[in-house]
């Protein structure tokens, strides 16, 4: 995989907007095969995430800690800010990947402890997702998707 493509991905996601200019995020890119397979495993479990075994790069997305005024707004709101950014990073990360013509999976399910070790992660830091990158083998599928109106309204509920 072209490590120009990694970057410009990282780049995008180091653009994403986040509460209070936070950015409370860490991107940990592996392209080492031994890793690699590790974090494979890691993730697979219940017949789930098989195809990991074959992709050149996980992304783990580390999940930081917020800036005091984040932080501070968080606690008044009762919103974790966070997550929601981490959100748009992951997403600016795989909406540039697409236009590179790459393919990516987000994974919540894996096992984060396991992860955590291969990764030399410190404590106190959750790994909220993996991303897989690639360039896929088949066209991406179609998704399914609830009808528009059923997920937006105008002026009221």
């Amino acid at each position: 995989m072209a490590r120009e493509h990694i970057l410009k991905c990282l780049e995008a996601a180091r653009l994403a907007p986040s509460a209070c200019n936070s950015q409370p995020w860490k991107f940990i890119v592996v392209d080492d095969k031994a890793k690699l397979a590790e974090l494979s495993e890691a993730a697979i479990g219940l017949g789930m995430n098989k195809f990991t075994a074959q992709v050149p790069v996980m992304v783990a997305v580390v999940q930081e800690k917020m800036n005091m005024e984040a932080k501070a707004g968080a606690l008044l709101k009762d919103k974790d800010y966070s997550l929601m950014d981490l959100g748009m990073a992951v997403e600016h990360f795989c909406l540039q990947a697409a236009e590179l013509g790459l393919g990516t999976c987000i994974m919540g399910w894996f096992d984060e402890k396991r992860v955590r070790k291969v990764l030399e992660v410190p404590r106190g830091r959750r790994i909220q997702l993996l991303i897989t990158l690639g360039h896929p083998d088949s066209p991406t599928r179609s998704k399914v998707r609830k009808p528009l109106e059923d997920i937006s309204s105008w002026n009221k509920y």
